[in-house]
């Protein structure tokens, strides 16, 4: 049979009751078979199975051998004792695990499978993103050979950067910098990463500075201009400057020089990137102090009377600028309170830039021009005679006259020469002289009309006399000295009326507290003669004639409607 073993007596011959028997030993056949367990096997990459092989005769029966153990079918490796190591690959090798013994061979079958989850590999990585973009990560596991493993990843950010949901959606920050290995997926014990690294995004913002800012009038100021996304990260731009609303004008480099009109200039200043623009407000003030400016100017005034002047400050653009006046008055002309209000003086004259308004070192003036009031009884034309006749002028010696002399309707000239006429014409019966003669007249009837004020009786001499009209109804005399006192006024004005005549000798007209020889009027009803060394002040109209006898003088006129004007040895008339 095929089954091995001594069987004693198996065999057996029998006749009647009688047998006999014989031993049997059967032994296995030949080695036909060899089995290799376990078969299949399934392993995970790199482990080891330890397999045997069996080899069996024909019948089934164990038969010794010595195995051969070798891979035909790759899936790992196997050693001499049968000992298997699963490759990397996963897969199923059918019989490649093989026993020999001669010509006899047996064989098992390997499914090798991935192993347990060694690495999990993040992309991309790394990667880089702008700030606020999004990128989607992916994680593959793998085992210690590099095969995928099916896995659930657990994403997290653990170096910030940005933040990731749950399927590994990741979302930059708005810092840029480089995040290492910041981006992680878990499984269990295994975590795998991703470095990002985010830069700044596009250019959303200009910031310009300085802003605001106050400046004066002319001034410079350098702004710049920092692009930044929408981070506030500071992107490289390249600002073309610009002004949009006044104030001021701006070079390629930011450089602003603002102009001379103050005023709030709200996002002027411009700089520019493409279609991204930043703003800064520009505040131009006055500048320092550049000019002080009084007025009126120039302006002209009565003696004694008052003008209020103002002062206006500048500066170099010509803007208002506060100022505290200093007042005062550098080239005479009269006074000047701290308020500015000036006082004329008594001087006539036009004193150049005398009234002064400073303020620090800068000062303004204004000139000022004082005229004389105007006379009591206007002259005229014949305001310019010192000598003027209707018949004839006539001169012994040595006499001069500072003014015009005239001579009208007559003809008969036989004062100068030998007189002489220092500063003034010559005029003899022509059309100036006539006219002369009709203003005079005017003049004469005006101090006619003139009410008396007080009534003089008596010789002048010795008396003080306060302005006023003074009349004699008959002549009047003037011996010695006449004080006329002004009383400090000096428009003051002093009328002499008599219906006569007017004698003089050795007469002195004395002028106190401001009386002015200007302001003095003699009106004769007849004739007049200054006697000798006589010296009188004022003007004096004669109806018919009048006399100067040696050395006597006038500081004033001579003026005769009718008659003539008659000059002694050395006699002087010079207008007031």
């Amino acid at each position: 049979g095929t089954l091995p073993g001594t069987f004693t007596n198996t065999v057996r011959a029998t006749d009647g009751l009688i047998s006999g028997n014989a031993t049997v030993t059967v032994i296995a056949g030949p080695l036909a078979t060899i089995t290799v367990t376990p078969n299949p096997v399934t392993l995970g990459i790199s482990t080891a199975q330890q397999f045997t092989a069996v080899g069996t005769d024909a019948g089934g029966n164990v038969v010794p051998m010595t195995a051969t153990w070798s891979i035909v079918a790759s899936g790992g490796t196997i050693n001499g004792t049968g000992l298997f190591t699963a490759g990397t690959l996963p897969g199923t090798f059918t019989n490649t695990v093989r026993a020999t013994d001669g010509l006899i061979s047996g064989n098992a079958t390997v499914t090798v499978i991935a192993g347990p989850l060694a690495t999990i590999t993040v992309t991309p990585n790394p990667v880089t993103l702008g700030i606020s973009t999004a990128q989607q990560f992916t994680a593959v596991g793998r085992d210690a050979g590099g095969n995928v493993v099916p896995m659930t990843a657990t994403w997290s950010v653990v170096a910030c950067g940005g933040t990731i949901n749950g399927t590994g959606l990741f979302t930059a920050g708005t810092l840029p910098g480089t995040f290492t290995n910041t981006v992680r997926a878990t499984d269990g014990l295994i975590s795998g990463n991703a470095t990002v690294t985010v830069i700044a995004g596009p250019l959303a913002t200009i910031t310009v500075t300085p802003n605001p800012v106050t400046l004066g009038i002319s001034t410079a100021q350098q702004f710049t201009a920092v692009g930044t996304d929408a981070g506030g990260n500071v992107v490289p731009m390249t600002a073309t400057w610009s002004v949009v609303a006044s104030g001021g004008t701006i070079n390629g480099s930011g450089l602003f020089t603002a102009g001379t009109l103050p005023g709030t200039y709200i996002n002027t200043v411009r700089a520019t990137d493409g279609l991204i623009s930043g703003n800064a407000t520009v505040t131009v003030i006055a500048g320092p102090l550049a000019t002080i400016t009084v007025t009126p100017n120039p302006v002209t005034l009565g003696i004694s009377t008052a003008q209020q002047f103002t002062a206006v400050g500048t500066d170099a653009g010509g803007n208002a600028v506060p100022i505290t006046a200093v007042w005062s008055v550098v080239a005479g002309g009269g006074t000047i309170n701290g308020s500015g209000l000036f006082t004329a003086g008594t001087l006539p004259g036009t004193f150049t830039n005398t009234v002064r308004a400073t303020d620090g070192p800068i000062s303004g003036n204004a000139t000022v021009v004082i005229n004389e009031p105007p006379p009591l009884i206007p002259l005229g034309t014949a305001s310019t005679y010192g000598i003027l006749a209707g018949t004839a002028i006539s001169c012994i010696s040595l006499g001069t006259v500072a003014a015009d002399v005239g001579l009208s309707p007559g003809s008969s000239n036989s004062a100068f020469p030998p007189c002489a006429i220092t500063l003034g014409v010559l005029h003899v019966a022509d059309a100036q002289a006539a006219q002369a003669q009709l203003d005079l007249t005017a003049a004469y009837d005006s101090l006619a009309l003139l009410a008396c004020g007080g009534t003089i009786s008596a010789d002048l001499g010795g008396t003080t006399l306060t302005p006023g009209v003074y009349c004699s109804a008959g002549s009047m005399g003037l011996t010695g000295t006449v004080t006329l006192d002004a009383l400090g006024d000096p428009n003051a004005n002093f009328v002499f009326k008599m219906g006569t005549t007017l004698t003089t000798a050795t007469a002195q007209v004395t002028l106190i507290n401001g009386a002015q020889a200007k302001n003095i009027y003699w009106q004769v009803g007849t004739s007049a003669t200054l006697g000798t060394a006589s010296a009188l002040k004022g003007q004096l109209i004669a109806l018919t004639s009048i006399t100067l006898d040696d050395t006597a003088t006038i500081l004033g006129r001579a003026l005769a409607r009718n008659g003539a004007v008659t000059l002694g040895n050395s006699n002087a008339v010079t207008l007031p």
